[in-house]
């Protein structure tokens, strides 16, 4: 049964910079100075792990939301940024970075203490890749380069192609993984020219504010990145706001096509990273010892609150109870607690209205007649939003459990016929979803085969939940619009421009 640790004090362990910025009065951050919210409103900052109250953030509404356009706007037609050369560019965002490693204690702090994971993953994992991703795209602010184009038009031509930023964007994130999140959105954006609005989630605005003052540090021109903290109607306000020209949003898919329905007001640009079911296949040949522990942290990694998370677990009928049994005693030995212990391998949800969630959808899967090998829908003893990490064996696709996203510490695990190849893709494409996968065996060729045909933007082979700066993410079917990271996120940012110079005859 897994052991939970708790702390009296979480805060008495904290650096004094993190101690420090928690106490402030937190306000809104517009054209490089904290503003007060034009409605003057406030919002508690709770740690999931402890029910407390830790700091206080401001409430920004439309009427924010609108000076941090007008903002964006003013610096994107007529600051140094908009005049800034790709090399003075690439400087600012390559110290981005740095000064993110600089302070990578301070913000690691406080990643756990407003969204639970623990400080190990923060600190080596979520705060290291954003550094990364600053670094990356630095590289890529002065290549972005057009081509010239032969064409066939009467007369003579000079024809050629422009990547011009795309604008103000309007920039929403999620309440996991708060800080990489702000990193795949606001460095390629950066990099690109534009200028942003970010608002980050309600549940956790005190990374994107820390990361707000260490751009103004890099030297980052005011009114380039504005941050307004607050509900989800600050949210909407940016999207309908007839002055952005592009919306970036991470989070639900039934909040994603709201966005499209509602850009479609003035068709500005749309990318889209939402939810997923993605299916991790172990076949027999699988390196058990790798697999089994592999596909359990392909779930319980950020306690399942993560749109890459496996939760569909199909096994080869072969090995399928030593799996199965496998993973649950792995699952078992995870200490929940919170995530300043150094004891804790997993932290808690993220709120009250995220355990109701997790736990209605697991206890349907046990009414439907999953069997439960290990965990079950009791919180654990504590003030937090635990749930013991749960495996699920026999689940089947008439279950609610299997098709819904449950972003939430619960393997879904399935036999399979091993002679059923093509029945075993069809299942793993039984989803309205399509973000990610993985294929855990020692065949490269069954590796290579059902890595072209599961359908899901990212495929792992024998690992899972793994991204790089350089490599492209995102979904197939309803797990979104568009790619983040690599050349492809960069892209997004941008519009293509021809030009066509007459030359005479």
């Amino acid at each position: 049964m897994n052991q939970i640790f708790t702390f009296d004090n979480p805060l008495a362990g904290i650096s004094d910079v993190a101690k420090q910025f928690l106490a402030r009065k937190h306000s809104l951050f517009i054209n490089g100075k904290w503003e007060a919210p034009v409605n003057g409103g406030t919002r508690n900052v709770e740690d999931p792990a402890t029910g407390q109250i830790i700091s206080t953030m401001a409430e920004g509404d439309a009427a924010d939301i609108d000076i941090a356009v007008r903002s964006a706007r003013k610096a994107f037609e007529d600051s140094e940024w908009s005049r800034m050369s790709t090399n003075d560019r690439a400087k600012i965002v390559w110290r981005i970075g740095e000064l993110i490693d600089e302070n990578a204690q301070e913000l690691a702090e406080l990643e756990t203490l407003d969204e639970g994971s623990p400080f190990g993953i923060c600190k080596n994992f979520y705060v290291k890749l954003a550094a990364d991703h600053f670094r990356y795209y630095a590289g890529w602010a002065n290549k972005l380069t057009g081509s010239t184009v032969p064409t066939n038009m009467a007369g003579q031509w000079h024809s050629y192609t422009l990547r011009e930023p795309v604008g103000v964007v309007g920039q929403i994130i999620p309440w996991n993984v708060p800080l990489l999140m702000a990193a795949w959105k606001v460095s390629p954006a950066l990099a690109a020219g534009c200028t942003i609005v970010l608002k980050p989630a309600e549940d956790t605005p005190l990374t994107a504010l820390r990361f707000a003052e260490i751009c103004r540090e890099a030297g980052l021109p005011d009114g380039v990145l504005n941050v307004v903290t607050g509900a989800g109607a600050a949210g909407q306000a940016l999207v309908d706001h007839p002055d952005v020209d592009k919306i970036a949003f991470t989070g639900s898919t039934e909040t994603g096509k709201a966005i499209v329905r509602a850009a479609a007001s003035n068709l500005k640009r749309v990318s889209l990273e939402l939810g997923g079911k993605s299916p991790v296949i172990v076949f027999p040949d699988a390196d058990l010892e790798k697999a089994i522990p592999g596909v359990a942290q392909a779930v319980m990694f950020n306690s399942g609150q993560a749109c890459t998370a496996g939760s569909r677990l199909y096994i080869l009928e072969d090995i399928y109870d030593e799996v199965v049994a496998g993973v649950a005693e792995y699952t078992s030995s995870l200490k929940l607690g919170h995530g300043l212990d150094p004891n804790t391998n997993m932290g808690p949800l993220i709120s009250a209205r995220q355990h109701a969630r997790v736990s209605s959808l697991l206890q349907s899967g046990i009414d439907e007649g999953a069997k439960v090998m290990q965990g079950d829908v009791e919180m654990p003893g504590s003030e937090g939003y635990f749930i013991r990490p749960t495996v699920l064996a026999d689940v089947n696709s008439s279950m609610k459990v299997y098709h819904e996203e449950i972003f939430g510490p619960v393997i879904c695990a399935m036999k399979f016929d091993s002679g059923d190849m093509k029945g075993l893709v069809q299942e793993a494409n039984n989803s309205s979803y399509g973000l990610a996968a993985s294929i855990w065996t020692r065949d490269l060729s069954i590796a290579h085969q059902m890595a072209a045909k599961v359908r899901a933007g990212v495929v792992w082979v024998n690992n899972h939940n793994q991204t790089d700066a350089a490599l492209p993410f995102g979904g197939y079917k309803q797990s979104g619009w568009g790619r983040e990271m690599g050349l492809a996120g960069l892209e997004q940012y941008t519009e293509n421009k021809s030009v066509g110079v007459y030359l005479g005859e």
